[in-house]
């Protein structure tokens, strides 16, 4: 997309609550931020549409957590499609953009061809927070099932923190004239945490394998759960990440009767928070032996970053953690 192309809602998080039915959500476009995610590696385009779907809910959700810090989303599968991993950083300050990367490992010794979300197999779907130092982080682990990443993770959220959620998710590569590039949105409602039943997980031979919204409502709860669904069936894809519709538009023209009252949106951009100092880190954990098969015939040792693709050259002798003890017993 080029920059003459840009416009407000671009690459931002909208908040909003309707108040009749007592649900939550966030309406989400990704355009500049996704192009820069994908750019930074050359996926086959079954891949490709697996990140851009991972990092649009990875936006979504990131806003709607308290973070300090960072969100992780993780899929790991046994098909081709390996693994997909994205990071959400939270803003530093308050008006300041979140920062989402994202990247893919797959075996292109394979088929990647067909329904991307087939080519994942069987594996699990998993939600990390990472509030920072002090702090226990946090794992959340759902097994793949649903027929979309969208779908793995309401399960997630109906399993792990029974709170009943809906994901309307578009995505794909624009070509018109004037630009050309990614475009993604998509719609998260969720039930607000403070009108949820908190009904216990089911538990016992008759307890369904893996919870849906379903199970969690009953009563008008279930009713205005319901009909906000039956009103989010009604989105198309054009809405949703079509440059002529304004999130604020969508809202009315889906939930003009639910009374939708939106807060302030949340831009967020691509980035990266590898470092030199981080990869060194890393190889802490290796013996001089280690590195040394590590260690190029131009005697250095080099390391990619996964999501950004940096490049960072080191001397051997600096490495390890021989290199780490020898440090501190100098300092």
């Amino acid at each position: 997309m080029t920059l003459g192309s840009r416009i407000a809602w671009d690459d931002t998080v909208l908040p909003f609550q309707l108040d009749r039915s007592d649900v939550r959500g966030r309406v989400a476009r990704l355009d500049g931020t996704l192009d820069r995610i994908l750019a930074q590696h050359d996926y086959p385009p079954a891949i490709e549409a697996l990140v851009a779907e991972m990092a649009l809910l990875t936006a979504l959700i990131g806003q709607t957590m308290k973070l300090r810090w960072k969100l992780s989303l993780q899929v790991r599968g046994d098909g081709p499609a390996r693994l997909i991993a994205t990071d959400y950083y939270a803003p530093a300050e308050p008006g300041a953009p979140a920062r989402i990367r994202a990247y893919a490992s797959y075996d292109d010794s394979r088929p990647l061809v067909g329904d991307p979300f087939a080519l994942i197999g069987s594996g699990y779907f998993a939600i990390l927070i990472d509030q920072g130092k002090g702090t226990t982080p946090y794992q959340g682990i759902t097994p793949i099932a649903g027929g979309s990443l969208g779908a793995c993770a309401e399960t997630y959220f109906a399993q792990s923190e029974q709170l009943p959620t809906r994901f309307a998710l578009s995505f794909g590569q624009s070509r018109g004239a004037g630009h050309a590039g990614w475009r993604a949105g998509g719609v998260m409602l969720q039930l607000m945490p403070e009108a949820s039943p908190g009904a216990p997980v089911p538990v016992g031979a008759d307890a369904p394998v893996l919870l849906a919204a379903g199970d969690l409502l009953d009563g008008d709860e279930g009713e205005d759960w319901n009909r906000a669904n039956k009103l989010l069936d009604t989105v198309e894809d054009l809405e949703l990440v079509g440059p002529l519709v304004q999130p604020t538009q969508l809202l009315v023209r889906l939930f003009h009767e639910e009374q939708p009252r939106v807060f302030d949106a949340q831009p967020v951009q691509f980035g990266c928070t590898c470092s030199a100092e981080k990869v060194r880190q890393s190889m802490s954990i290796y013996s001089a032996r280690d590195i040394g098969h590590m260690t190029t015939p131009e005697g250095i040792v080099t390391a990619d970053c996964q999501f950004c693709g940096a490049h960072y050259e080191f001397d051997p002798a600096t490495l390890g953690f021989e290199a780490v003890e020898e440090s501190g017993d100098t300092a």
